[in-house]
């Protein structure tokens, strides 16, 4: 069985990244104890991962990079955003000072509700500059792993659009 639309996946992969013109470093990995597992060909994982593994049968191995526009693409200008001192009070409506430290990533609330994390890339007396790019946006990836599981997909994950049961999603 080779990986098509539709497969369940499980593949363990060391992850490093590389901005242009910087040095490649380790991220993570996922090991034969934890290995990722997916439904192939949904949208659950960046294209350009899975375009590198289409095709692959059990035990195959893998060493590929991806470019940025292929993975979280390039960091974006707009995704760094001024936000007034004053969002960050606590409930007794004093400024957190102690958290806002550059390089400090800060769980955040948009108006609509959504969650997300920013990184404090400065502070100033009256405002605090986020950025909101995912942390890997304008990296190289370089995954290396193998392949260690291959089946099809049951009709109840293709219903769900996930994986269930281990390494996928339990109900």
């Amino acid at each position: 069985m080779k990986i098509t639309l539709n497969s369940v996946v499980s593949v363990t992969y060391k992850l490093n990244s590389k901005p242009e013109g910087g040095e490649e470093k380790f991220i993570e990995e996922a090991g034969k104890n934890n290995p990722l597992t997916f439904l192939f060909g949904v949208g659950g994982m960046i294209a350009g991962f899975e375009a590198n593994l289409n095709g692959l049968s059990l035990g195959d191995t893998f060493n590929f990079s991806i470019k940025p526009e292929d993975a979280y693409g390039e960091k974006h200008p707009d995704n760094l955003v001024d936000l007034p001192i004053e969002a960050f009070k606590n409930e007794k409506g004093e400024v957190q000072r102690d958290m806002l430290k550059v390089g400090a990533i800060i769980p955040m609330q948009d108006n609509e509700g959504h969650h997300m994390r920013g990184v404090v890339t400065k502070v100033g007396i009256n405002d605090v500059t986020m950025d909101f790019n995912h942390p890997l946006a304008g990296q190289h990836l370089r995954f290396e792993g193998e392949v260690v599981a291959l089946r099809a997909a049951t009709a109840d994950e293709l219903a769900h659009g996930h994986v269930h049961g281990p390494g996928g999603h339990h109900h």
